[in-house]
């Protein structure tokens, strides 16, 4: 349900009144009912349009157009998150919601999670340090290796680094982790159902580094990076200039494109796909798709907030799904 007093209880339920959802997957929410009750009266004038099916186990819902199957945690109370604050109550409940959907997964109970938003000041103030889900899952899942993927109707882009500084994240660009997110790409499109993905790489300086004139990354650790991957048989592009390789990524030219640090990558997908774009972490031994925008304190509670990201999240899972069997 993601942060009790951001915007997910608001798309949950804006995206279970689409039947056809129900015809893809079965979908079941883990969150609190009584956040989920208040958010009926900010997205429709009929409360009767929501039923709840409160469920105490993944198998025991009867997944139907017309109700929202439930697992009530019962940890958020309403009073303690009000809509568009910053609380440690509201951060608290978001992780649990995390970690119990995350261990369903591990379980085989289900066969993917996929998360609304968490606020990440708020899951640190109720002590929780990590910067995001992956951190949050990676940790969970005792997994060392875990990329953000991002994915759009045209585009698909993984990261070398995400959420830290620029002068940290020039510092991470070197041939283990160029490496380790090219492998990724490839795993990230396999598991979309791509059997023969074509990887491009971005270059970190202007113009791939034009021959060392900007820069000498490019030559130094990111060609050693790639020439490892040919020689293991991935289809891997030279350096890209980052100006034009998503335009060329969009038309066609490549299935994924790695980008070195989380503007490089994020700046292009949110202007071509800020209401459809999906985040997925790659490297977990679970499926986890999530929406790629926040919690938007500024419009929760209004009933504003559109439920296209998280439609295409559990699309992306169920492709995910359905690419793993």
């Amino acid at each position: 349900m993601g942060d009790p007093a951001g915007i997910g209880p608001e798309i949950v339920l804006k995206t279970l009144t689409h039947a056809d959802i129900f015809e893809r997957c079965r979908p079941l929410v883990i969150g609190d009912r009584r956040i989920l009750e208040r958010a009926v009266g900010w997205v429709s004038a009929d409360a009767s349009a929501f039923s709840f099916d409160d469920v105490d186990a993944p198998d025991h819902g009867r997944y139907q157009p017309g109700s929202l199957p439930l697992l009530d945690l019962h940890n958020a109370d309403p009073s303690e998150c009000p809509p568009g604050e910053v609380r440690a109550a509201a951060g608290r409940a978001a992780v649990e919601y995390v970690n119990r959907a995350c261990d369903l997964a591990i379980s085989g109970s289900v066969d993917a999670m996929v998360t609304a938003p968490l606020n990440k000041a708020a899951m640190n103030q109720a002590g929780f340090n990590y910067a995001g889900h992956t951190e949050l899952l990676a940790e969970r899942t005792n997994t060392p290796n875990v990329k953000m993927l991002l994915v759009g109707p045209k585009l698909r882009v993984i990261h070398v680094s995400t959420h830290v500084s620029l002068q940290e994240a020039i510092r991470r660009v070197t041939r283990e982790r160029v490496g380790e997110a090219i492998a990724l790409a490839d795993e990230s499109c396999r598991a979309l159902g791509i059997e023969h993905p074509r990887i491009a790489v971005a270059g970190l300086n202007p113009h791939a580094g034009e021959g060392g004139l900007f820069g000498d990354e490019e030559e130094r650790e990111v060609v050693p990076a790639i020439d490892a991957a040919r020689k293991r048989g991935l289809d891997v592009s030279d350096p890209q200039p980052p100006d034009t390789v998503f335009l060329r990524a969009m038309n066609g030219a490549y299935d994924v494109v790695v980008a070195m640090y989380h503007d490089q990558g994020h700046i292009p997908m949110k202007l071509l796909a800020f209401d459809s774009g999906v985040n997925v972490s790659i490297g977990l031994p679970i499926i986890r798709t999530s929406v790629d925008h926040g919690t938007a304190f500024d419009i929760a509670g209004t009933g504003k907030a559109r439920e296209e990201s998280l439609i295409a999240a559990i699309d992306v899972a169920v492709q995910m799904v359905r690419a793993r069997r």
